[in-house]
């Protein structure tokens, strides 16, 4: 036997959990009442169970379409079902939610009790790519009701700006799983052991790099995308002289890398931990964009600009945007705030 536990083990012993870290942040609220708290360990717990079957989904026919369509119109996995599930019925357990909405539903959950939370949700997102073992995830935010003892639970509760989120998250079942949490006091990265499972603080308070060096969007739709978005697109391709220095010579830039997974998750984190800029801009096919405002946009624009980052649908910040709709669609462009801010001044003309 060995005098000491293995580094990984020896180090999550010692660590941060995630109860630990949502119970710190509940001591320093004044006038806290724990509700909060129990709701986030209850988004937890939901995590959890869904990544024991993230994991074994091979074994145990999770794998595959139900033959359904969400209301997206987009085939429904398995694991897209089992996931919204879970979420689903762990936050009506739960009794702090007045409306819940998922992204594979067509109307919000109105609970029958004056519940003082909303929580949006994406259950899976990348769920296109489950059968070929890339990284997904769950994307969620939380927001308080403005009158939870005055008012019953409505779908106005829901259709309100990101600036308004008290809590947001997304968890990547990845090589490892990943839990990036804000509950507006800076974003910090949990990793879960598996062995105990309980969630870990592995990268407290994360901070996105001014600028970053890799770009992130699906080239695939070049052609549908409005010129300035192309002239952006060679851009961030090209060597261009970025001189002189004082010495007289002339040096040139790198060109960005290029980085796609197709998982929003996926590329999101790399982003948020390296820096650079993701985008998925609207097109001549998805004219009002492809992302969803409430489930994917706003979870995301919040975490990014508690880390520092910025969050624009092109020209406007994505958490000023007023929601018309529960399923609605926005162009998202998200990451270092220098990287995102050349994006915007190609579309509004300010550079060509």
């Amino acid at each position: 036997m060995p005098d000491s536990l293995p580094p990984l083990r020896a180090a999550a012993v010692v660590g941060t959990t995630l109860r630990e870290h949502v119970l710190h942040g509940m001591h320093a609220a004044k006038g806290a009442t724990g509700e909060f708290t129990s709701l986030l360990n209850h988004i937890s717990l939901a995590i959890r169970i869904i990544n024991s079957r993230v994991r074994a989904a091979g074994l145990a026919d999770l794998l595959g379409y139900t033959g359904e369509t969400n209301v997206q119109g987009e085939s429904v996995q398995k694991l897209d079902t089992f996931s919204n599930e879970v979420l689903m019925n762990v936050l009506e357990r739960s009794g702090h939610c007045g409306v819940i909405a998922s992204e594979e539903l067509d109307e919000a959950q109105l609970a029958d009790h004056h519940g003082k939370y909303v929580v949006l949700f994406d259950p899976l997102d990348g769920s296109s790519n489950i059968d070929t073992n890339v990284g997904i995830g769950t994307i969620f935010a939380v927001l308080r009701r403005n009158e939870p003892k005055l008012s019953r639970p409505s779908l106005a509760d829901a259709l309100r700006p990101g600036r308004e989120i008290v809590a947001a998250g997304y968890v990547l079942y990845g090589p490892s799983t990943i839990f990036v949490m804000s509950t507006g006091q800076g974003c910090h990265g949990f990793t879960l052991d598996p062995s105990i499972g309980e969630f870990f603080l592995s990268q407290p308070d994360i901070q996105v790099p001014t600028r970053g060096n890799c770009y992130s969007v699906n080239e695939g739709n070049f052609s549908r995308w409005a010129p300035e978005i192309q002239n952006w697109a060679r851009w961030v391709k090209a060597v261009r002289p970025v001189g002189p220095t004082p010495d007289g010579s002339t040096p040139f830039n790198t060109p960005y890398g290029a980085r796609y997974v197709g998982s929003l998750v996926a590329d999101a984190h790399r982003t948020l931990v390296k820096g650079g800029i993701f985008a998925y801009p609207a097109d001549s096919k998805s004219k009002n964009g492809k992302l969803r405002l409430l489930y994917e946009a706003n979870p995301m624009a919040f975490l990014f600009e508690q880390a520092g980052g910025a969050a624009i649908n092109g020209t406007e910040r994505i958490l000023d945007m007023m929601p018309t709709e529960l399923h609605q669609r926005v162009p998202l462009i998200l990451g270092s705030k220098d990287d995102v801010a050349v994006y915007r001044q190609f579309v509004t003309g300010e550079r060509t």
